[in-house]
């Protein structure tokens, strides 16, 4: 199915193009959070994939015609000639200007990320007409890059207090395996990437691509060798000493590798096969064995383990004075894990002296199925018009309650508050840095983030949490 930007929309909006006041020539939106925060508590990604996938395909006469087609039978009017103008005089670009605030930022509740006008004052209905697809295109990566960033944030303390390495470590503490938990490709890819604004270890390659093809990063994530069930119960249950066998002899001098050791008795698997008769041989191998229980008690089983693997392995005591097990064995707990399991995990892990670098996680719908638009209360509105006098006035509706407040801000700036950002009036700007860049206008892309830069702004943004 062809992408037809015209019905990338709402229902509704084909109406709005007849509804607005006489002499309006331009309009602008804000795209924000609702409510209010004393720190920042969401994180700003996902923007660019919409402007170079989607806003960057022009109107074509075959959409103005299915357009039309479609609106008639649906019973919604169609100002064709509206769009015929985009086409002959815009080449069918849409004539918008998009100010943006830099992807990886952390903000605050209710400070404006994105703001949108039109510059063709014939079309002052086109600003409204791509909220739908501008604030979907905005929600829902930065929802997922806010759930890595709060998940990277509650890790940090477990690592401060009981690991060494901390910089190589975390990047690596939680890896995406969501991409069948989604409802579709494109949503593995769009969240699978926002989660690698925080992590480098995932098993999507529909998220790979989308850094690579839209934030220029040749390779932003590792993975690893993974058994799966089927390919050790394919050895039968007499054959599983073979199946982990063979893991070895095929990856393990590459480095490390992951094996399922659930599918018939995962005690036994730890304690008996690993721990005892493949153990020199786990060894001599030289690469990481990645032990995934994937089964049992989501808290209790992956602390089981550990100790497991640290009485026939060994241990050793780092910096810090925490255990931690043989180089060539660690654990990875990815079956439904949430942010309250790992924590849990981790406390307890800490109370019998285990370091947190002993086990990594894996997340699927918890990371990337389990948000939506009012997890952080997304929201775009317009907040102000130009008339024919050039003069913006501010749009806003008068709150139900007796406190009278308007929503609209009118046009805004956006300026350090010390390591925060903050929205002031734009005329208020007095000379200060805006943190506002135009990224796109009529058509064209003004700036392209690379992922490095947004890693490192997401990066900053946890050091100052």
């Amino acid at each position: 199915m062809r992408y037809n930007p015209i019905l990338d929309t709402d229902s509704y909006k084909l109406s709005q193009p007849v509804q607005y006041a006489p002499g309006t020539r331009h309009v602008s939106a804000l795209a924000t959070t609702r409510g209010q925060s004393l720190r920042p508590e969401l994180m700003f990604f996902g923007l660019q994939m919409y402007l170079k996938a989607y806003l960057g395909e022009p109107v074509r006469a075959a959409d103005i015609a299915e357009a039309e087609d479609v609106a008639q039978a649906h019973g919604q009017p169609f100002f064709k000639a509206g769009w015929q103008h985009i086409l002959t005089k815009h080449g069918g670009y849409l004539p918008l200007r998009i100010e943006a605030l830099p992807e990886g930022i952390a903000l605050r509740r209710g400070v404006p990320m994105v703001q949108v006008v039109n510059t063709d004052p014939e079309l002052p209905w086109l600003t409204s007409h791509v909220e739908t697809a501008l604030l979907r295109a905005i929600w829902y990566p930065s929802t997922v890059a806010t759930t890595a960033w709060r998940t990277r944030l509650a890790l940090q303390p477990y690592l401060d207090r009981s690991a060494d390495d901390l910089d190589r470590l975390m990047p690596s503490r939680i890896s995406d395996f969501g991409a069948r938990s989604t409802s579709s490709l494109e949503q593995a890819a769009i969240g699978g990437v926002a989660h690698l604004v925080h992590f480098d270890s995932s098993d999507s390659l529909p998220a790979v691509m989308h850094a690579r093809r839209y934030y220029q990063h040749s390779m932003p994530a590792f993975s690893i060798p993974s058994a799966e069930h089927a390919s050790i119960t394919s050895w039968g249950q007499g054959g599983e000493i073979n199946a982990y066998r063979n893991m070895i002899y095929m990856f393990a001098a590459k480095g490390s590798y992951s094996v399922v050791s659930d599918s018939y008795d995962l005690h036994t698997a730890v304690t008996e096969i690993w721990g005892k008769t493949l153990q020199e041989e786990v060894r001599k191998g030289g690469g990481v064995l990645v032990i995934r229980p994937d089964s049992g008690d989501p808290i209790d089983t992956p602390v089981q383990v550990v100790a497991q693997l640290a009485y026939a392995f060994g241990t050793r005591l780092n910096t810090k004075g925490f255990k931690v097990i043989d180089a060539n064995v660690r654990v990875l707990q990815s079956d439904g894990v949430s942010l309250q399991d790992i924590q849990m995990i981790l406390g307890r892990l800490e109370s019998m002296g285990f370091s947190a670098e002993n086990i990594s996680f894996g997340m699927g719908s918890g990371l990337l199925q389990k948000v939506n638009r009012g997890t952080v209360s997304f929201t775009m509105r317009a907040t102000a018009a130009m008339g024919e006098d050039g003069q913006w006035r501010e749009l806003g509706r008068r709150r139900a309650h007796a406190q009278v407040n308007s929503t609209g801000t009118g046009r805004v700036a956006a300026i350090a508050d010390g390591i925060d950002v903050v929205s002031v009036p734009y005329a208020e700007l007095d000379g200060r840095e805006n943190f506002f860049q135009p990224v796109w206008e009529n058509g064209e892309l003004l700036v392209d983030w690379s992922f490095d830069e947004v890693r490192a702004r997401a990066t900053t943004a946890s050091r100052n949490a």
